[in-house]
């Protein structure tokens, strides 16, 4: 099982009792204090952490020594607490559970946490990750990246209880902590070192390394895993993938974007010239907006369209930042299910004078659907590099074939 445990039970073998058994209501709340105390209480949850804190809680109060939580596998997340607890999944706690049925004097043996590596795939993206799609901006990415965020070993204030609850009386200046709050500050080293060496880089450019460098597939070689479902991810779970520091570096290719880029984003959004004004500091720039404006039409280095309903045509622009001046990429292809993605050209040539280059991407459906996601990528691929986008398409033309059948 897994916990973060520095405690460990007085003696190495200590009585174990199911919680449900203990336990005036059949689970793990109101345990008799008489069954329970100095004992390792077993108990099983449904609702994630703050089941765990409930259970562990309880026992503290009825005097229990710990506390094994068994819980399905996809949400299984130690935390620390302020009694001993390890984590197992649904299989392994059936298995304690038929033990402590079959034995006369069940005991267990609970011991301090150690570090342990490479048992299970990684990464995973964890089952209380932000999904998408964005509500605000359907038609872009959300999220865009994915980066460490779970039990990592961060800063703590020594007055406040590791557990964040009275009752426990430690002092720490380390603690361990799991969320975006975790995951965020791994994103922005990436991007503070990036700019030390690249200093010339837009935070656009910065933003597109990243993403178009990130990796797909777990330590086993197949798709990185959603929490909370055990399906494969995809990019509404982890975005372009999970944060590659060292591909990062040398990209080969970015989507750069400049102050006009977001002006026509701000516009997509429905912001007004005047509000667009109060935002811009330039007054050199002109913050008029276009009759029609799509957010898929900003150069971000993904592909999405929340509203497929006939055949739009995107445009992207790369720019060359690896050190060879001289480099050819040609694009390839995964096109969503019931998708067709054209790609004009989908060969690009750059020389020292041809730093740049633009190219189309046309999405028609070939299938009728009504409001279904589907993904593909762009990878443009040179010997050296592989600059991969996500594709994200939601086909929603169903309404065009009941049409036609009339």
């Amino acid at each position: 099982g897994e916990g973060v445990n520095t405690q460990q039970p007085n003696s190495s073998f200590i009585p174990l009792i199911d919680g449900a058994s203990a336990s005036r209501e059949g689970t793990c709340g109101s345990l008799k204090r008489n069954l329970v105390s100095r004992k390792i209480v077993l108990c099983f949850g449904t609702h994630g952490s703050d089941d765990s804190f409930n259970a562990a809680f309880d026992v503290y109060l009825a005097g229990g020594a710990a506390l094994i939580f068994s819980e399905v596998p996809t949400k299984v997340v130690p935390e620390l607490s302020f009694i001993p607890v390890v984590y197992v999944d649904m299989k392994q706690g059936a298995k304690i559970l038929s033990y402590y049925k079959s034995s006369e004097s069940p005991v267990v043996r609970m011991s301090p946490s150690r570090s342990v590596a490479g048992l299970e795939p990684a990464p995973v993206v964890v089952y209380f990750s932000s999904r998408g799609p964005s509500t605000l901006s359907p038609d872009i990415l959300k999220p865009d990246i994915t980066a460490p965020g779970v039990n990592i070993l961060a800063a703590w204030p020594p007055v406040i209880p590791p557990s964040e609850i009275g009752l426990d009386k430690r002092s720490v200046d380390y603690n361990f902590l799991s969320g975006t709050s975790m995951s965020c500050p791994h994103v922005s080293g990436i991007v503070a070192l990036l700019k030390s060496i690249h200093p010339q880089w837009s935070h656009a450019a910065i933003r597109s390394a990243i993403m178009t460098t990130a990796y797909v597939r777990d330590t086993s070689f197949d798709l990185i895993k959603a929490g909370g479902s055990g399906k494969p991810a995809d990019p509404f779970d982890f975005g372009a993938g999970h944060v590659n520091p060292r591909q990062a570096m040398n990209p080969g290719l970015v989507y750069d974007a400049g102050p006009t880029d977001y002006i026509m984003f701000l516009c997509s959004l429905g912001y007004t010239q005047k509000q667009i004004r109060t935002i811009v500091s330039s007054s050199k720039l002109n913050t008029t907006c276009p009759e029609k404006s799509s957010a898929s039409g900003l150069n971000n280095p993904s592909i999405t369209v929340s509203n497929l309903e006939s055949t739009p045509t995107i445009k992207r622009t790369v720019t060359n930042v690896s050190p060879d001046d001289n480099c050819v990429y040609i694009a390839i292809v995964s096109c969503p299910p019931g998708v067709e993605v054209i790609v004009k050209p989908n060969i690009l040539v750059f020389t020292p004078y041809v730093r740049s280059a633009s190219f189309s991407v046309t999405l028609k459906p070939v299938k009728h659907s009504d409001g279904v996601y589907n993904f593909g990528t762009l990878i443009w691929a040179s010997p050296d590099h592989r600059v991969q986008s996500p594709i994200i398409v939601r086909v929603n033309n169903l309404n065009d074939k009941f049409r036609e059948a009339k």
